[in-house]
């Protein structure tokens, strides 16, 4: 039996994605991952203005929000050696930051949760038992019996009401479900909660960036003035609403998804074992103290980690021409040099060549090309990026406070270290890595109010603003941890224009195709060998993949050949 799964598309992600699994029997020999949208922001973006960059790479993601703005102006102050404030500094870490633990505990309670939740059989479930096993593990206010019920009588009316909405099509019932019922009601009660949380800590960004989604930036610095007298800038304030978000944020990662994530891996140790990628990861760090370019004051260290290697961190240079590449062996592209070359970002090309078959159809032709998503290397390796490869940077490299935390949690479930290199470890590191970027919140604030007090209020360093002081040609890479993964933009300039820009993001990385050499990306090695239960019912291509928080529409997007824009809706 060789027949082929079709899971077309993944639901609860960002973007159209196709994953095609060849069975063995119910298990999975070879795995095949298709974006299947059009990728044309750089075409969008050549003969701009690059201070002005940002505004349209932001749009790359309406998920991601902030994420491509900040690596845009990144790019453009890399390119022209341009050195910001250091207040600026620390509002970007804030806003980044708070994009983490927003993106994160949605991802897990709205998009993967419901990978390991049975919502059917909360409705079974015991108010006053999940009331005792919530506060068996947290201390959060709203673990009553009356507040489950409330909770439960809500599902209860969606079910009944035949509105099951977010709920609708999924796998209810399935035998790969091991929660009990309490568990279930627990964690859908906290689906619920998220929903209103994340209505207000999205707040931290209208602050500073006026707006959510798609904050305002500014290369150079930030858009926001602070003025402690003022009622239009960053006043007291408004600071103290900040610090407010900030406790809002611990409180729920502390208390709810933290004690949430470590209840439901219990029930699944078994996924320790399953879902290990390339086995190879890489962090372009971030969350910088002294600079964007200081790379040894970064919070998230930069580095690679080859074939589970914890005793080794190669050094990555995002400028070294052989280091970085994009294949598009099986991409529907065609480079000048031919389709077996891989180029480095700022020689990068983005000529489309779609000759895949035409929808509907019944699966896709691997021996030739298979997705609109390039094929990034390192040094011609296959590179997970994402909050795995973050932690792993961060124990590796003896951070302490992660190593405290992953050793707790291996501690706590009794598994081996080895269960770092699963969906479970994939999905745990995001969970631990936004404890720590919670608890380093309230650090970036505090330091910005101390700065504040001292009389600095700088926020934008007006030096190479104007065009006439630039090279005739520069070039740059700006570069973030992004909340999945590595996320890097290249650019170059040439008479005050973009002449090229390239970007690759964390998805280009765990979603590629096959190279040129026939290795696969870090989704289709993560799904090889993966047992189907049911082949018509394949909740464990889920399950990985979404281990991943996959986001299609940051690695590909429509465009026509002039580089017009395909859809344009106007809301009145």
């Amino acid at each position: 039996m060789n027949d082929r799964v079709v899971v077309d598309p993944i639901t609860r992600i960002e973007g159209h994605l196709r994953i095609e699994a060849q069975m063995n029997g119910n298990q999975i020999a070879e795995a095949y991952s298709s974006g299947t949208m059009v990728r044309g922001i750089e075409i969008i973006l050549r003969d701009r203005d690059p201070r002005d960059a940002w505004a349209f790479a932001q749009r790359i993601c309406g998920v991601c929000t902030l994420v491509h703005g900040i690596a845009s102006v990144r790019s453009v102050e890399d390119a022209l050696n341009y050195e910001i404030p250091k207040n600026a500094q620390l509002i970007r870490n804030l806003m980044i930051g708070a994009q983490y633990v927003h993106d994160h505990v949605m991802h897990f309670y709205h998009l993967h949760a419901l990978d390991w939740v049975d919502v059917v059989s909360a409705l079974s479930a015991d108010p006053k038992a999940t009331s005792d096993l919530a506060q068996s593990i947290s201390s959060y206010s709203k673990s009553s019996p009356g507040y489950f019920a409330d909770m439960q009588k809500k599902v209860k009316d969606f079910v009944e009401a035949g509105q099951l909405g977010i709920f609708a099509k999924a796998y209810w019932g399935h035998p790969a479900y091991k929660l009990p019922p309490e568990a279930n009601l627990m964690a859908v009660s906290h689906y619920l909660e998220a929903l209103a949380w994340q209505r207000d800590v999205s707040k931290l960004h209208t602050i500073f960036g006026g707006k959510n989604p798609h904050p305002n930036f500014l290369v150079g610095g930030v858009p926001c003035a602070i003025d402690l007298d003022s009622d239009s800038a960053i006043n007291m304030a408004r600071l103290s609403t900040v610090n407010g978000i900030i406790t809002k944020m611990r409180e729920f990662v502390d208390q709810v998804y933290v004690p949430d994530t470590l209840a439901i891996a219990s029930f699944y140790k078994d996924w320790g074992a399953q879902g290990e990628g390339t086995g190879n990861f890489m962090s372009y760090g971030d969350f910088p103290e002294n600079g964007t370019n200081d790379v040894s004051s970064f919070l998230f260290p930069r580095g690679a980690i080859l074939n589970r290697d914890l005793s080794t961190i190669h050094e990555v240079d995002l400028n070294a021409m052989d280091e970085v590449k994009e294949y598009v062996a099986h991409s529907w592209y065609n480079y000048k040099d031919g389709k077996d070359v891989g180029l480095h970002p700022y020689e990068g090309e983005t000529e489309f060549n779609y000759d895949g078959p035409t929808p509907p159809y019944e699966q896709l032709d691997v021996e030739k090309s298979y997705s609109w998503l390039k094929s990034p290397r390192w040094k011609g390796h296959a590179m997970e990026v994402g909050p795995l490869a973050r932690v792993l940077m961060l124990y590796a490299s003896g951070h302490e406070q992660t190593q405290e935390l992953v050793n707790y949690t291996l501690k706590t479930l009794n598994v081996p270290v080895d269960a770092l290199f699963s969906t479970l470890g994939r999905t745990a590191a995001r969970t631990l890595e936004t404890k720590v970027v919670a608890d380093s919140l309230q650090t970036w604030y505090d330091n910005l109010v101390g700065n504040i007090r001292s009389g600095d209020t700088r926020t934008f360093n007006e030096i190479l603003w104007e065009p006439s002081s630039w090279p005739k040609k520069a070039q740059g890479v700006g570069f973030m941890e992004a909340p999945r993964g590595g996320l890097a933009h290249w650019i170059v300039i040439e008479d005050e224009k973009i002449a090229n820009y390239q970007a690759v993001v964390p998805s280009t990385w765990n979603a590629g195709p096959r190279d040129d050499k026939g290795q696969p990306g870090p989704y289709e090695a993560a799904l090889a060998g993966h047992y189907l239960h049911d082949p018509k019912q394949p909740i464990e291509i889920l399950r990985t993949i979404h281990s991943f928080d996959p986001c299609i529409a940051c690695a590909v997007h429509v465009t026509d050949p002039d580089g017009e824009e395909l859809v344009n809706i106007k809301i009145r």
